[in-house]
């Protein structure tokens, strides 16, 4: 329902969700969010680019969109005709409008698809419009934005059509290997052939609140499978909880999202140029000696890490560093809650950190599976490490895990390839990664994300082949000699550290790190600051090399004569 003055202007419109009659102006101030139910209406792109980009930023591409009709495709119209009623419906050329702006100061290249010109169909024109946005933003070297809003491919123009799924996907290869970030930003409705290729296969995946996202419609699936659907079935929401996006963004916080986004690209791409980076800090964090530090029974040291006042990675993130954007999901179907991992800053610098994330309480570390990692979680990091590496940040690991999830469900979707995948994407990672062992490191659910260049460790964290309770169960007559495994072990950060197998103790305050969790954060950040830095200017090959170096080291001749040392 709609009223209109005599002007012909539009006073009033009745929401699709809550069925509220709103003024219309109040609408457009609200962005067309329903201030009522909070319903997203769907943008014309002309608007959707107002809302997004910075105040005359926008710069149209200078490409036309050239008017093809490749297989003479008749339904109830011709189908030029139908090309000319949806020109002059929407005063779009197509159904996609193309250029280049910017979002908080950050250069981008941008496409952005309208719904209301032929269901936002992928067509040959459409698919030519975006990869050469994407051309210029390989060719400006800057990052691409795509906001979706597509029923798929274009049928009237047959297989040809379908081509512009591989020939978008193709342009934005080039960007992947070119180190330029893209971005896709799912709104309402993307499916078929669009949520297929690029609204799917971009760095970054966003999804504006409501939206609703699949290869198949809901409709279909009902046709086909005869079942009723979920509730909340494809919407944003659900795509979030199954790791199909990384974040879900109501509209009015759409552009300061992406204009943070976008700006970590920006510098992202100078990471390994440290002219232009801040000075270091004049003074680190004291290391412990191995051999001064004071001597604790290491089954106590073991009932200290796993302390439930201990520090978790979300601490960290919140005290150590100044900033943290997180991103969710493998994109396989998965969000494991046991490891989290985003963008942050430390110290001005922007990096990719990822950790463990067990909980204080019962019900958190319930939640979180007790930072047993799935093989989601641990699918999820390796996305985020490849996405660091490719638009040059360094990564920070945070280790804090009894282990991976030992459970049916973990080896039914491929635990200990997950884990392998880890550790062999680390072994080659052409970026600075450094790892601090917070609390347990156990077993290859730790070494996942422990493959490092620098590994540090809190001075009460343990790290182990297996933990004291499994050790006593298989050698021991039963886990009663748990601590006795435990001391057996040399499990401890200064055992450790003569081993070579950690390359720095951070000092925890006196008691524990769970005593002073402010101070043990400060000694992180130091430790963090005065290891990292002098990565920064070492070239991506002989990183790689010194990291491979590193673990070699630790063969069978080497670990022999470090056992004869002792």
């Amino acid at each position: 329902m709609t009223a209109t003055a005599p002007s012909g202007e539009t006073l009033w419109s009745r929401c699709g969700g809550c069925a509220a009659l709103l003024y219309r102006k109040r609408l457009r101030r609200n962005l067309d969010v329903c201030p009522e139910c909070g319903l997203h209406t769907r943008l014309a792109a002309p608007e959707r680019i107002s809302q997004l980009v910075d105040p005359g930023s926008f710069r149209p591409l200078p490409d036309r969109a050239v008017e093809v009709d490749p297989i003479g495709f008749v339904d109830v119209l011709p189908y030029p005709h139908r090309l000319t009623a949806a020109r002059a419906d929407t005063g779009l050329a197509e159904a996609v409008l193309c250029g280049t702006a910017t979002v908080g100061g950050s250069r981008c290249a941008l496409a952005v698809m309208d719904f209301r010109f032929l269901g936002g169909s992928l067509g040959c024109a459409v698919g030519e419009l975006i990869t050469r946005t994407a051309e210029q933003a390989l060719e400006s070297g800057v990052p691409l934005v795509l906001v979706t809003a597509s029923g798929g491919a274009r049928m009237q123009e047959g297989a040809l059509s379908l081509m512009q799924m591989a020939t978008v996907s193709q342009a934005m290869a080039a960007l992947r290997e070119a180190g330029l970030l893209t971005v896709s930003v799912l709104t309402d409705p993307t499916y078929g052939g669009v949520a297929a290729s690029f609204a799917t296969s971009a760095d970054l995946v966003l999804a504006e609140s409501g939206a609703r996202m699949g290869f198949a419609g809901p409709r279909v699936i009902r046709q086909v499978t005869g079942r009723s659907l979920p509730e909340g079935f494809q919407t944003a929401e659900f795509l979030l909880r199954h790791g199909q996006v990384d974040m879900v963004v109501p509209r009015h916080a759409l552009r300061a999202r992406l204009a943070t986004l976008l700006a970590v690209a920006g510098t992202g791409r100078r990471a390994t140029k440290r002219s232009d980076a801040p000075a270091p800090p004049s003074a680190s964090a004291p290391a412990v000696d191995p051999s001064r530090a004071p001597a604790r029974d290491a089954w106590e040291t073991v009932r200290l890490a796993r302390h439930p006042a201990r520090p978790t990675t979300l601490d960290y993130l919140e005290t150590t560093f100044d900033g943290f954007t997180e991103l969710h999901g493998d994109r396989l179907g998965g969000d494991c809650p046991a490891v989290v991992g985003g963008l942050a800053r430390l110290d001005g610098r922007h990096l990719m950190v990822i950790g463990h994330q067990k909980g204080h309480t019962t019900a958190e570390l319930a939640a979180r599976n007790f930072g047993m990692a799935t093989p989601a979680g641990h699918r999820k990091a390796l996305r985020l490490m490849r996405l660091a590496a490719r638009i040059g940040l360094p990564v920070v690991t945070l280790v804090d895990t009894p282990g991976a999830d030992p459970g049916v469900d973990a080896e039914e979707h491929g635990q200990a390839a997950a884990i392998a995948e880890n550790i062999l994407t680390l072994s080659m990672l052409p970026t600075p990664v450094v790892t601090v062992v917070t609390g347990e490191g156990g077993s290859g659910g730790a070494l996942a994300l422990a493959v490092a260049d620098r590994v540090l460790m809190l001075q009460h964290a343990v790290y182990s082949v297996i933990s004291p309770e499994g050790c006593a169960a298989i050698l021991w007559p039963g886990r009663t000699a748990a601590p006795q495994a435990a001391r057996a072990l040399r499990l401890t950060a200064p055992d450790l550290c003569r081993l070579g197998v950690v390359d720095e103790v951070v000092p925890e305050p006196d008691g524990s790190a769970a005593d002073d969790p402010e101070a043990t954060a400060r000694a992180v950040r130091q430790a963090l600051l005065a290891n990292l830095l002098p990565l920064l200017d070492v070239p991506a090959v002989t990183l790689v090399q010194r990291r491979r170096r590193r673990f070699r080291r630790f063969g069978a001749a080497r670990a022999g004569a470090r056992a004869g040392a002792r």
